[in-house]
């Protein structure tokens, strides 16, 4: 019940589609138009993994999306995986990354492979995360002790996607 009451709080302290007229350089679309904003708001599934002798916080999202009148259209997972409700998807690569504010996951610009399915995510080329709220890595360590620790963090963002 704690989490879920993160994840209300963090969507009501967000309300709707904020606008993003503030976009850092490092994370603009190079090319396109802004052909819709869904809101994402959901978890970051974090968990403490090994490799090659490094430990680090993993993170994997299980997020709904959200037009703006907060009618549930699709989701966003890892991948990274946008997939909406009429059965077009796409999924990308990031290209960079700014600083989100204070306790908050970064902004992000994703370039993304051709969409699967017939529709709204036909053609788009980029997305940008704007507007993140919480979904932080968690505070305790990651180390040879804590291997296998899994934490759910709420998360709330605004996607913009840009077509041709």
């Amino acid at each position: 019940m704690k989490l879920l009451r993160g994840i209300s709080i963090a969507v009501l302290a967000f309300g709707s589609l904020a606008v993003h007229a503030q976009v850092p350089d490092a994370i603009k679309a190079p090319s396109g138009k802004e052909a819709m904003t869904l809101k994402g708001a959901g978890v970051l599934n974090y968990e403490c993994r090994s490799t090659d002798g490094k430990t680090a916080w993993s993170f994997v999202p299980d997020a709904k999306l959200m037009d703006k009148a907060g009618k549930e259209v699709g989701k966003y997972y890892g991948g990274p995986t946008w997939e909406l409700a009429d059965g077009s998807k796409i999924t990308g690569k990031q290209l960079a990354t700014a600083p989100g504010a204070p306790g908050a996951i970064p902004l992000q610009l994703v370039q993304t492979a051709p969409a699967t399915g017939k529709g709204a995510l036909e053609g788009v080329m980029y997305v940008q995360r704007l507007n993140t709220v919480g979904g932080v890595a968690p505070a305790e360590p990651c180390d040879a002790n804590t291997v296998g620790t899994k934490r759910v963090v709420p998360y709330s963002a605004d996607y913009v996607f840009f077509k041709q």
